[in-house]
């Protein structure tokens, strides 16, 4: 077994004009992070969080805990099974049921598990092949924690760019070689890496 590519990303969000900074690791074919955010839009807000995933970058758990705005405080709990159902806060979603991943909002590192799991950021090619990946994920609001089905498409554009759309919105983020979001237009650019 090798041992864990270790990774330290901040990003500039300017979607909550705010940062996030993520630590975490890749083992094998897994990913473990935890991180935490500040979001001013809105706010101001804190959001703490820790992800887990399995084999093939599948979510297993994330956990989510938002102070603010003001003296509120929040937390929830998603769990997904080996069968691919899922639990919020000890309760069964089966409108969740078969996404393999979550996606917490205005946090890009949410973004790594699909790509690295289809390899979508080492595509070659300047032009979509195909119509992409679509995608159910198990979407998270900030700061409201509300946890809903989001469909999702990845479409790899070559040279690390993958498109993202869901509903209305479409950008083209790039991405670098360990499937991490470098620059998110509309939502974050990422800062240098700060060691690990």
């Amino acid at each position: 077994m090798n041992d864990p590519v270790r990774f330290t990303r901040t990003w500039r969000v300017s979607a909550s004009g705010g940062y996030d900074t993520a630590w975490g690791g890749f083992t094998e074919d897994a990913m473990h992070a935890r991180g935490r955010a500040v979001a001013l839009e809105g706010g101001p807000y804190w959001v703490s969080y820790e992800l887990r995933t399995g084999p093939g970058y599948v979510t297993r758990s994330l956990r989510v805990r938002v102070e603010g705005p003001g003296p509120e405080v929040r937390a929830t709990e998603l769990l997904r099974d080996a069968d691919g159902r899922w639990t919020v806060d000890g309760r069964a979603r089966p409108d969740l049921d078969g996404a393999a991943d979550c996606d917490l909002g205005l946090c890009p590192l949410t973004n790594t598990m699909p790509v690295r799991r289809h390899g979508l950021h080492l595509a070659a090619g300047a032009a979509p092949a195909g119509p992409g990946h679509r995608f159910l994920m198990a979407w998270v609001s900030v700061p409201a924690l509300a946890v809903v089905p989001s469909e999702q498409t990845y479409t790899p554009l070559g040279g690390g760019r993958v498109r993202y759309s869901s509903g209305t919105f479409s950008s083209d983020v790039l991405f670098d070689g360990d499937g991490l979001v470098l620059d998110y237009p509309g939502l974050a650019t990422g800062l240098a890496d700060n060691g690990t």
